[in-house]
């Protein structure tokens, strides 16, 4: 990549003023690390055309005009101005080609405004250095071997033997292998037991990521980690079939009260609002389900707020227009839709205080980085019966038409788009009995097919086109807290 930017940059930066408006406009509109950029920003950071504050505001920086993803490019056309400037990244777009460009001056103002940030000083300095052992030099010294990940390679992808109806934990065994933030947090080793050594269920996982990255390709048996899984989730214990949605869930848990039961203990905690676990599987999996009972006499509300791991979706009967939902959105529509409670169900309004009919919603106060959806097929009437319903689910999934609306949010909109990065389904009629397969993106771009111990190569298509049991979505853009 060139250092100096294109040729209309360079004339753009030519005149000492423009620089002058880029340095202001950068530390105002990108960074906003004051509270008087941080109102400034809030009060002119919005669209000229259509007054919306998004997707991708630019400003430019010609004439300081404001527009979204479309009408900045119409403007940039109409008035024949060629440089501006994206206020989320900080990224220069030229109008005359195209594309954004990158220029070490333009870098330097940027990364100046950035270091006299407070916000950004922290994150960029508030870390702790390794001071590596002298095992740990040595190792390094002789451990000279590279594994080299190229387009394909096929390092983190290993077969799984099958040890009698247990397809159901390999699947979701290959879905968190694909995991990225829990793949990265695993292969950097940052857990450290304290616990008593065999009984780790976070030790297990550890050892079976470094197993599946180490380039070796003989299927693994997971007997270590049944064994721990039917110790402490006595409901799994047999070898019967299991529902790997049930598995999914129970494998969380423990691996939560593990990791918790292995951190260093910490004598004072900081409550808020929305207590938040430390750990490394809370921070992935858990988002925080929103509840609310609107009075039907005086529209008082009542809200409570729950942590959630996975969302499970009804594909029954009697949905949207009385009939069975035919897509994923169509699914979470419905589980986020208001719903009349009886007579029956009337609740003690602490406004009216007495008791009235209701109205219950369900919204996304947070999201999790990854999304966890249920399709529930397994209807459990007198005998467990399959919904087979085709539900159609795509590969980039957009929650925010599904959550929780509140006045004192940022009013500058989040970005909740989310990537299918695994998906197991089931073959066969009952819950107990069938086969459960998994779906896992490797690199990006690349898909492969999980059927115990045999891998395959195959197409998005293939994956969107079947059958969908738990689906498993990555947040596309990953932000500070």
């Amino acid at each position: 990549m060139s250092a100096k930017g294109c040729y209309h940059l360079q004339v753009f930066k030519e005149d000492n003023t423009n620089l002058d408006s880029f340095k202001w406009i950068h530390a105002v509109f990108v960074v906003a690390d004051t509270t008087r950029s941080r109102e400034t920003k809030i009060c002119n950071a919005y669209c000229r055309t259509c007054r919306k504050r998004g997707p991708f505001l630019h400003a430019c920086l010609e004439c300081v005009h404001f527009g979204c993803h479309k009408h900045i490019r119409e403007h940039m056309k109409y008035q024949k101005h060629t440089i501006s400037l994206d206020l989320v990244y900080g990224q220069i777009h030229c109008s005359c080609c195209d594309d954004y460009v990158y220029d070490a001056e333009i870098d330097e103002i940027t990364m100046e405004n950035k270091m006299r940030s407070v916000t950004f000083k922290k994150r960029l300095f508030d870390w702790t250095s390794w001071d590596a052992t002298e095992d740990e030099r040595n190792q390094l010294h002789h451990g000279t071997k590279r594994i080299c990940i190229t387009q394909e390679s096929t390092i983190g992808l290993r077969g799984l033997s099958n040890m009698g109806n247990t397809c159901y934990m390999n699947c979701i065994v290959q879905a968190l292998m694909h995991t990225p933030l829990l793949r990265d947090y695993f292969l950097t080793e940052n857990h450290k037991c304290n616990g008593v050594p065999g009984t780790c269920l976070v030790c297990e996982v550890s050892k079976l990521f470094q197993e599946f990255y180490r380039g070796a390709r003989v299927p693994l048996a997971l007997g270590e980690l049944l064994h721990l899984i039917w110790i402490h989730a006595r409901h799994l214990a047999g070898h019967k079939q299991q529902d790997a949605h049930e598995f999914f869930i129970a494998t969380l848990n423990i691996l939560h009260k593990h990791c918790l039961d292995t951190m260093p203990k910490h004598n004072s905690v900081i409550k808020t609002e929305e207590m938040k676990c430390p750990c490394i599987i809370d921070k992935i999996f858990t988002g925080r389900l929103q509840s609310d009972l609107v009075c039907q006499k005086c529209n008082g509300v009542s809200t409570k707020i729950d942590p959630i791991w996975d969302f499970s979706l009804d594909l029954g009967p009697m949905t949207l227009g009385g009939r069975q939902p035919l897509s994923l959105h169509e699914c979470l529509e419905r589980f986020t839709r208001p719903e009349h409670l009886g007579d029956k169900d009337m609740i003690l309004c602490s406004n009216c205080e007495s008791y009235q009919k209701t109205t219950k919603q369900f919204t996304m106060k947070t999201l999790p980085i990854v999304v966890s959806i249920h399709l529930k097929r397994f209807q459990h009437m007198v005998k467990v019966d399959k919904i087979s319903t085709a539900i159609s689910f795509p590969e980039m999934l957009d929650m925010t038409p599904f959550m929780s609306r509140s006045k004192k949010e940022s009013p500058f909109p989040l970005d909740n788009r989310y990537s299918l990065f695994a998906v197991v389904n089931h073959v066969g009629t009952s819950i107990d009995s069938g086969h459960y397969t998994a779906y896992v993106r490797q690199q990006c771009d690349y898909w492969y097919k999980c059927d115990d111990h045999v891998i395959t190569r195959a197409n998005l298509k293939e994956v969107l086109e079947s059958e969908g049991y738990l689906l498993f979505y990555h947040k596309h853009l990953l932000g500070y807290e």
